[in-house]
């Protein structure tokens, strides 16, 4: 008789590589769709949904990610400052410009799914490393790169 069972990680028997992903005109959501699954461990044949079984990810040249269509002028984000009065508005156009990092985390959170508990996605969010520029302080940890434009002619533009 043949019995089927899944098997079940436990914490001790968890592994996690570092992955490195050039920025440079790929476009935002394709970018965040991939690095959320990276960090959730989907991608691995070992994917337990209760456990942080993903892998590190760094993202550099985040200052230079695309958008697609008008998203940059016609895409706004609202915020309150808890005064009278304190409702801020900016675009994601200005979001690129002053905190690019801030939008790259933003829309991985947001792909990550609301299912999952909240320490579990704040755990997976503390292995995502984004930098604006080329420079990174992980090359200690030899990060494998992954040329993400290349695996699909959708996901870059420019």
């Amino acid at each position: 008789m043949i019995t089927k069972s899944t098997k079940s990680l436990k914490a001790s028997e968890l592994t996690s590589e570092w992955i490195l992903i050039d920025a440079t005109d790929v476009v935002l959501g394709r970018l965040a769709a991939y690095v959320a699954t990276i960090l959730r461990g989907k991608h691995k044949p070992t994917f337990t949904p209760h456990m942080n079984c993903g892998d590190n990810v760094i993202i550099i040249n985040a200052d230079k990610v695309a958008l697609t269509g008008k998203k940059a002028e016609k895409t706004k984000f609202f915020w309150h400052t808890g005064w009278v009065g304190g409702i801020k508005e900016r675009t994601m156009g200005q979001m690129r410009e002053e905190k690019p990092t801030k939008m790259v985390e933003l829309a991985v959170k947001r792909m990550i799914g609301r299912r999952t508990s909240v320490a579990l996605a704040n755990d997976r969010l503390n292995r995502l490393h984004v930098y604006a520029g080329a420079e990174h302080k992980h090359s200690a940890q030899k990060p494998k790169l992954v040329d993400f434009g290349a695996m699909n002619q959708k996901n870059k533009r420019g």
